[in-house]
Formats: C-alpha cells, structure tokens, sequence
C-alpha cells in the first residue's frame, strides 16, 4: 500500500480582497499577482528525493506537496527508527519591496490509529534563512485515537516572526512527525489514510507592511 502526504503550502493572500483589481495595494498586503513561489528543495527521512512532486496554482499562490513516504509507526515488531519522521522544506517565494509575512497557524488533517500508551506530535519549525529566531505549530496526539482528524494550532504571538523586510525571504520548514509509547505492546500509526492515503497540512501567513 502507497503511503503519502499532501501538505498544502501558503495561501500567501489569506488576509486580501478576493479579487483585488491588478495594480492595487491595499492594506497589509501586497496584490496577490506579485507573489509567487519559485521553487521547492527538500529532503529527509519523510521525504527522501524522488518521493514528492508538487503542484502550484494558477495565481501562484499556493502549492501542493505529494508525498510517498511520509508516515510513522511504532510498535513490538516495528524499528525503532520508523517512530520518527522528517521533512526540510526549503521554499523560494518572491514578494514586493515593502512588505514582509509570518507564519501564524497550521491546519493539520490525517488520520491517527495509537493505542493507549501511545502518544504523538505533528510539529513545524519555520525559519527564514539569515536569521536565527523561529516560529513553530504543534499539535499532540493521546492514545486511544483511532479515526481522521482536522486540527489547527496557532503559533503563539510571541514566536511569530517576520521574513525580511525590503527582501525575497527564504522560508524554511522542518517537520516531523513522531511517536512514542509507555508501553512495549501498544502501537501506534500517524498521518496515513487507509482510505484516502493523505495527510494534510496547511500553513497560513499573514502579511504587514515593513516599518519604516
């Protein structure tokens, strides 16, 4: 059975006007037509190369990430490594002079089969390159779950940071999906549908003009 994950990646536009008019700027926000992702490097033991593809959407504002291998398990007969799983997402987005945007929340949606005993983190980090700080969304899972979930999570306020001002910010994502259990017996299985076989993720931003 094929495992994978779609993470659906910056809907860059979230705080602006359905359909700005081209040209326009309007507050917070730069038009959406001038936002674009240029590409999308990766690698880890959730996505090693060759085991995602992606689409982006016509307005450029999101994309979609496929992947074949993303999922964890524990368990008596099950490696120890195959409890942990992780991604490093490098995403090259262009935007205006004048504005800058922050990662504020996280959608997570999947399913989850963990036995009592059994407990999960669905957890990413973002960062833009050059600087140190970062942003991070978590959600915990405690056994018994078994069924898909739809969870959101926040970033707190005081970890939200801002990509540079006055330049194309490199945004960095690092996730990981890991399991651990009380209990030599239990099992556990996350992010993979056997039905759908996906499991999504979606980050949102929120835009600001840069001070002067």
């Amino acid at each position: 059975m094929k495992f994978y994950r779609a993470l659906a990646l910056l809907p860059l536009v979230a705080a602006a006007p359905a359909t700005p008019s081209l040209g326009d700027v309007y507050s917070g926000a730069p038009n959406p037509s001038t936002v674009q992702i240029r590409g999308i490097s990766y690698g880890g033991t959730g996505c090693p190369q060759g085991s995602l593809s992606y689409v982006i959407s016509d307005d450029r504002t999101t994309v979609t990430l496929i992947f074949d291998s993303y999922v964890a398990s524990i368990g008596p007969s099950i490696s120890v490594t195959e409890s942990r799983k992780n991604c490093q997402l490098n995403v090259d987005i262009t935007y205006p002079g004048g504005f800058q945007y922050s990662v504020f929340s996280a959608d997570y949606r999947g399913y989850a089969a963990i036995d009592k005993g059994v407990t999960g983190v669905l957890k990413s980090t973002y960062y833009f390159s050059g600087q140190t700080a970062q942003s991070s969304t978590e959600y915990d899972f405690v056994g018994p779950i078994d069924g898909d979930y739809l969870k959101h999570d926040t970033a707190t306020s005081t970890s939200v940071i801002w990509s540079p001002c006055g330049a194309e910010g490199m945004l960095n994502v690092n996730s990981q999906v890991r399991l651990t259990s009380t209990n030599s017996s239990s099992s556990g299985l996350l992010t993979t549908d056997s039905i759908d076989a996906k499991f999504t993720q979606v980050v949102y931003v929120n835009w600001q003009t840069c001070k002067s």
